[in-house]
């Protein structure tokens, strides 16, 4: 959902007015149907991880309502039918983009990156923070500085947002073999690091506004929300249980969510009523 939501504000913010029919639609189509594709592969991966996991072991394959082979089948699928879309319909750049995206979640992180290093979600994080760029390419056929900046929101606010969750379920993590910050380091030293990125993160999201990428209604968003992000942050420090971090985890989903949509909005307003 947010994979979508996010590629598809990219495609809007790219333009002064509507992107076009044929790159929303298969632009959109193209993009969701390849992140589709690597996630089938993530869950065939650690379909041996995910049944030791309450969050995770009510997906297809721990449960048996689907084989590795029928999934693998289904995400090369995916795979064949999106990158020509993208590439001959939409653009190259866009199709080329979008696999190495793939690949970059679907072996680089799952394969090497989540059982390699407690810094797995930070520099995996960039295969999940390109959809606004995606979406940007497949309108305009090129990156721009802006679309960068989308990238930058996404990838800072990715660590806080599965550190909360890795300390709720610290437990689940260590007994299926995952080095996550708060399994090597602690639930203390990831609290650290959840503020600290939260920080930077509420900083990151100033910048479309002092570019003059976005206005006044995006800014005041931005800081609101950021605002509430950083309370949270903070509480969690002297906060030793597991529902305050499940509420983090929660309310940065809704954060990212909101925040685009301010993006969305203040766009719109600023091409309708210029300042």
């Amino acid at each position: 959902m947010l994979i979508i939501f996010t590629a598809i504000v990219g495609m809007i913010l790219s333009v002064p007015g509507w992107p076009g029919a044929v790159a929303l639609t298969f632009g959109t189509l193209g993009i969701g149907m390849a992140a589709s594709s690597g996630a089938v592969v993530n869950h065939v991966l650690d379909a041996r991880i995910d049944i030791n996991m309450t969050r995770t072991q009510g997906r297809p394959l721990p449960q048996g309502r689907m084989s590795e082979p029928q999934a693998l089948a289904f995400a090369t699928m995916l795979c064949i039918v999106s990158m020509p879309m993208l590439w001959f319909i939409v653009n190259p750049l866009t199709a080329i983009l979008t696999f190495a995206s793939l690949i970059g979640y679907a072996v680089i992180y799952t394969v090497y990156l989540k059982r390699a290093t407690p810094q797995n979600i930070v520099i995996g994080g960039a295969a999940g923070a390109t959809p606004p760029v995606l979406g940007w390419t497949a309108v305009t056929g090129e990156l721009h500085s802006d679309a960068i900046l989308l990238f930058l929101i996404i990838f800072v606010w990715t660590p806080p947002h599965f550190w909360a969750l890795a300390i709720a379920k610290k437990d689940e993590y260590e007994k299926a073999g995952i080095p996550m910050l708060p399994v090597t380091h602690g639930s203390e030293v990831t609290r650290k690091y959840i503020l600290f990125y939260t920080t930077l993160l509420v900083l990151v999201t100033i910048l479309p506004y002092i570019t003059g990428m976005s206005g006044l209604i995006y800014l005041v968003v931005a800081l609101s929300l950021g605002g509430k992000f950083l309370y949270y942050s903070i509480r969690l420090r002297s906060d030793d249980g597991v529902e305050l971090p499940m509420r983090v985890f929660r309310y940065s989903i809704n954060y990212l969510m909101l925040l685009f949509a301010a993006l969305l909005v203040d766009h719109y307003f600023i091409f309708r009523f210029p300042l």
